[in-house]
């Protein structure tokens, strides 16, 4: 795993890989932190621009680091935190599709 794989001014938070019998899987994350879960949350702040500017970091990723055989995911972990209360930890797999 890697973190803050950088392209000029778009970022991906963490780059994962996981082999499997089918092959390499290669997961493209976005971490967002909210103290609540106002305005959509921080599920709601991956919107359509962050999915398209991940996508973007994403093929300029593949165009580096691609190998044969491997698919590919994007992924987001929210976490909701407030005062005095325990966070709230969500893993999306597959939360977007990209053309």
């Amino acid at each position: 795993m890697s973190r803050r794989f950088r392209s000029g001014h778009r970022d991906i938070d963490l780059v994962a890989e996981r082999d499997a019998e089918v092959g390499r899987t290669i997961a493209f994350v976005e971490v967002k932190t909210r103290v609540s879960g106002s305005y959509g949350g921080p599920l709601g702040a991956v919107h359509w621009r962050k999915q398209r500017e991940l996508a973007r970091a994403a093929r300029d990723w593949m165009g580096r680091f691609r190998r044969q055989g491997e698919n590919y995911r994007f992924d987001v972990i929210a976490v909701t935190y407030g005062t005095g209360v325990e966070p709230e930890i969500l893993h999306l797999e597959n939360a977007f599709l990209v053309r």
